[in-house]
Protein backbone atom coordinates (compact mmCIF):
# COMPACT_ATOMS: atom_id res chain seq x y z
CA UNK A 1 0.00 0.00 0.00
CA UNK A 2 1.49 3.71 -1.16
CA UNK A 3 0.77 6.92 0.64
CA UNK A 4 1.90 10.50 -0.44
CA UNK A 5 0.77 13.64 0.15
CA UNK A 6 0.94 16.69 -2.85
CA UNK A 7 1.14 19.21 0.40
CA UNK A 8 4.34 17.94 1.34
CA UNK A 9 6.97 15.65 -0.04
CA UNK A 10 8.30 12.51 2.19
CA UNK A 11 10.79 14.29 5.24
CA UNK A 12 9.63 17.80 4.17
CA UNK A 13 8.43 20.67 6.09
CA UNK A 14 5.08 20.70 6.08
CA UNK A 15 3.43 24.09 4.82
CA UNK A 16 2.50 26.62 7.25
CA UNK A 17 -1.01 26.25 6.14
CA UNK A 18 -1.46 23.04 7.17
CA UNK A 19 -0.33 23.80 10.57
CA UNK A 20 -2.00 25.43 13.50
CA UNK A 21 0.60 28.26 14.16
CA UNK A 22 3.14 29.46 12.52
CA UNK A 23 6.05 31.58 13.50
CA UNK A 24 5.78 35.12 14.56
CA UNK A 25 8.39 37.68 14.95
CA UNK A 26 6.55 39.86 17.67
CA UNK A 27 5.01 37.12 19.26
CA UNK A 28 6.10 33.85 18.82
CA UNK A 29 3.55 32.51 16.80
CA UNK A 30 0.26 33.07 15.61
CA UNK A 31 -2.43 31.08 14.46
CA UNK A 32 -2.35 29.72 11.16
CA UNK A 33 -4.74 28.29 8.33
CA UNK A 34 -5.21 24.74 10.25
CA UNK A 35 -5.70 23.00 6.48
CA UNK A 36 -5.46 19.34 6.69
CA UNK A 37 -3.13 18.32 3.91
CA UNK A 38 -3.70 16.82 0.48
CA UNK A 39 -3.00 12.71 0.96
CA UNK A 40 -3.74 10.06 -1.45
CA UNK A 41 -2.71 6.39 -1.04
CA UNK A 42 -3.05 3.01 -3.99
CA UNK A 43 -2.35 -0.16 -3.97
CA UNK A 44 -5.36 -1.47 -1.15
CA UNK A 45 -4.80 -4.99 -0.44
CA UNK A 46 -7.74 -7.07 -1.70
CA UNK A 47 -10.04 -8.28 1.17
CA UNK A 48 -10.08 -4.20 2.72
CA UNK A 49 -13.33 -3.31 4.11
CA UNK A 50 -12.26 -0.16 5.30
CA UNK A 51 -9.43 2.47 6.17
CA UNK A 52 -8.46 4.23 9.40
CA UNK A 53 -6.07 7.16 9.10
CA UNK A 54 -3.65 8.90 11.96
CA UNK A 55 -1.77 11.63 12.40
CA UNK A 56 0.45 11.95 15.31
CA UNK A 57 3.76 14.49 16.51
CA UNK A 58 5.97 11.69 17.57
CA UNK A 59 8.67 14.49 19.00
CA UNK A 60 5.97 15.69 21.80
CA UNK A 61 7.97 16.14 24.95
CA UNK A 62 6.35 14.32 27.61
CA UNK A 63 7.26 17.78 30.39
CA UNK A 64 5.78 20.14 30.21
CA UNK A 65 7.73 22.25 32.20
CA UNK A 66 9.73 24.38 30.35
CA UNK A 67 6.96 24.42 27.09
CA UNK A 68 6.61 27.91 25.88
CA UNK A 69 8.31 29.71 28.73
CA UNK A 70 10.24 32.87 28.48
CA UNK A 71 14.07 32.44 29.35
CA UNK A 72 13.83 28.31 29.01
CA UNK A 73 14.41 26.17 25.88
CA UNK A 74 12.83 22.87 25.95
CA UNK A 75 16.14 20.66 25.67
CA UNK A 76 16.40 18.05 22.07
CA UNK A 77 17.25 15.00 24.85
CA UNK A 78 14.13 15.44 26.74
CA UNK A 79 12.18 12.27 26.82
CA UNK A 80 9.52 12.59 23.96
CA UNK A 81 5.94 10.57 22.83
CA UNK A 82 3.09 11.05 20.99
CA UNK A 83 0.49 13.60 20.36
CA UNK A 84 -2.67 13.21 17.70
CA UNK A 85 -3.34 15.70 15.61
CA UNK A 86 -5.88 13.59 13.79
CA UNK A 87 -8.26 10.30 13.42
CA UNK A 88 -9.73 9.51 10.63
CA UNK A 89 -12.21 5.91 10.86
CA UNK A 90 -14.41 4.31 8.55
CA UNK A 91 -13.42 5.45 5.25
CA UNK A 92 -14.40 3.62 2.78
CA UNK A 93 -12.61 1.51 0.37
CA UNK A 94 -13.90 3.56 -2.74
CA UNK A 95 -12.39 6.95 -1.39
CA UNK A 96 -8.43 7.49 -2.95
CA UNK A 97 -7.87 10.97 -1.80
CA UNK A 98 -8.37 13.66 0.55
CA UNK A 99 -8.10 17.32 -0.76
CA UNK A 100 -6.25 19.87 0.74
CA UNK A 101 -8.18 21.53 3.29
CA UNK A 102 -11.65 19.07 3.00
CA UNK A 103 -12.25 18.54 6.34
CA UNK A 104 -10.32 21.07 8.20
CA UNK A 105 -9.70 25.15 7.25
CA UNK A 106 -9.63 27.34 10.15
CA UNK A 107 -8.60 26.84 13.67
CA UNK A 108 -11.90 26.27 15.63
CA UNK A 109 -11.77 27.39 18.92
CA UNK A 110 -13.51 24.57 21.81
CA UNK A 111 -13.05 22.45 18.92
CA UNK A 112 -14.84 21.14 15.63
CA UNK A 113 -17.98 19.08 16.15
CA UNK A 114 -17.86 14.98 15.57
CA UNK A 115 -17.56 12.40 15.42
CA UNK A 116 -19.88 12.10 12.08
CA UNK A 117 -18.29 13.87 9.26
CA UNK A 118 -20.64 13.69 5.90
CA UNK A 119 -18.31 12.88 3.24
CA UNK A 120 -19.66 12.49 -0.69
CA UNK A 121 -17.27 10.21 -2.49
CA UNK A 122 -17.41 11.30 -6.50
CA UNK A 123 -19.75 8.73 -7.61
CA UNK A 124 -22.34 10.39 -5.84
CA UNK A 125 -22.73 8.41 -2.63
CA UNK A 126 -22.36 10.04 0.46
CA UNK A 127 -20.79 8.19 3.22
CA UNK A 128 -20.11 8.64 7.16
CA UNK A 129 -16.54 9.03 7.87
CA UNK A 130 -16.18 9.25 12.07
CA UNK A 131 -13.12 11.11 13.84
CA UNK A 132 -11.59 10.94 17.01
CA UNK A 133 -10.84 13.99 19.51
CA UNK A 134 -7.58 14.98 18.83
CA UNK A 135 -5.03 15.78 21.68
CA UNK A 136 -5.45 19.16 21.55
CA UNK A 137 -8.57 18.16 23.87
CA UNK A 138 -6.61 17.74 26.74
CA UNK A 139 -4.12 20.42 25.62
CA UNK A 140 -7.03 23.50 26.12
CA UNK A 141 -8.75 21.57 28.65
CA UNK A 142 -7.63 24.48 31.65
CA UNK A 143 -8.32 27.43 29.14
CA UNK A 144 -11.66 28.63 28.96
CA UNK A 145 -11.01 30.81 25.29
CA UNK A 146 -10.28 27.02 23.63
CA UNK A 147 -11.45 24.25 26.12
CA UNK A 148 -13.83 21.81 24.32
CA UNK A 149 -13.71 18.31 22.63
CA UNK A 150 -11.14 18.89 19.60
CA UNK A 151 -12.41 16.34 16.41
CA UNK A 152 -10.69 15.77 13.56
CA UNK A 153 -7.57 17.36 12.30
CA UNK A 154 -5.90 20.18 14.02
CA UNK A 155 -2.09 20.64 12.59
CA UNK A 156 1.25 20.92 14.08
CA UNK A 157 1.82 23.59 17.11
CA UNK A 158 5.12 22.54 19.29
CA UNK A 159 6.70 24.32 21.61
CA UNK A 160 8.22 27.67 20.16
CA UNK A 161 11.38 26.94 22.50
CA UNK A 162 11.88 23.50 21.34
CA UNK A 163 15.66 22.95 20.26
CA UNK A 164 13.97 19.14 17.88
CA UNK A 165 12.40 19.78 14.87
CA UNK A 166 9.11 17.43 15.18
CA UNK A 167 7.95 14.67 12.85
CA UNK A 168 4.79 14.44 12.31
CA UNK A 169 3.40 10.78 10.73
CA UNK A 170 0.48 10.11 8.70
CA UNK A 171 -0.49 6.49 8.83
CA UNK A 172 -3.24 4.58 7.07
CA UNK A 173 -4.53 1.35 7.67
CA UNK A 174 -6.11 -1.37 5.89
CA UNK A 175 -8.55 -3.28 7.75
CA UNK A 176 -10.80 -6.31 7.61
CA UNK A 177 -13.70 -4.44 8.78
CA UNK A 178 -16.31 -2.24 7.83
CA UNK A 179 -17.42 -0.17 10.75
CA UNK A 180 -14.40 0.49 13.34
CA UNK A 181 -14.78 -0.97 16.69
CA UNK A 182 -15.71 1.94 18.88
CA UNK A 183 -18.53 3.77 19.29
CA UNK A 184 -19.06 7.68 20.57
CA UNK A 185 -16.25 10.04 21.28
CA UNK A 186 -12.74 7.76 21.28
CA UNK A 187 -9.03 9.41 21.06
CA UNK A 188 -6.15 8.36 19.01
CA UNK A 189 -4.64 6.24 21.32
CA UNK A 190 -7.91 4.28 21.73
CA UNK A 191 -8.40 4.05 18.30
CA UNK A 192 -4.59 2.30 17.75
CA UNK A 193 -5.89 -0.17 20.49
CA UNK A 194 -8.91 -0.94 18.93
CA UNK A 195 -7.50 -1.85 15.63
CA UNK A 196 -5.37 -4.70 16.71
CA UNK A 197 -6.16 -7.80 14.96
CA UNK A 198 -7.71 -5.88 12.03
CA UNK A 199 -5.04 -4.44 10.06
CA UNK A 200 -4.15 -6.08 6.53
CA UNK A 201 -1.37 -3.74 5.48
CA UNK A 202 -0.46 0.00 6.33
CA UNK A 203 1.29 2.64 4.95
CA UNK A 204 3.15 6.34 5.76
CA UNK A 205 4.66 9.58 5.09
CA UNK A 206 5.92 12.28 7.40
CA UNK A 207 6.89 15.56 7.10
CA UNK A 208 8.29 18.07 10.02
CA UNK A 209 7.96 21.43 11.47
CA UNK A 210 9.26 23.81 13.36
CA UNK A 211 8.22 27.11 15.51
CA UNK A 212 11.40 27.78 16.99
CA UNK A 213 13.36 30.05 14.45
CA UNK A 214 16.53 28.75 14.93
CA UNK A 215 15.18 25.39 14.06
CA UNK A 216 12.98 26.16 11.66
CA UNK A 217 16.17 28.32 9.32
CA UNK A 218 18.39 25.30 9.91
CA UNK A 219 16.58 22.86 8.20
CA UNK A 220 15.27 25.56 5.19
CA UNK A 221 19.03 25.66 4.70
Amino acid sequence: MKLWSDSFIEGGVIPPECAFALIDPAAHVRLSRNRNPHLAWDEVPPGTQSLALFCRDVDAPLSGADVNQEGRVVAEELPRGDFYHWTLVDIPVALKSLAEGKLSDTVTPHGKSGPLVPFAIKNGTEHQLRQGVNDYTAWFANDPAMAGDYYGYDGPCPPWNDLRLHAYLFCLYALDIPQFPLDGRFTGAEARMAMRGHILDEAQVFGVYSLNPEVAEAVAK
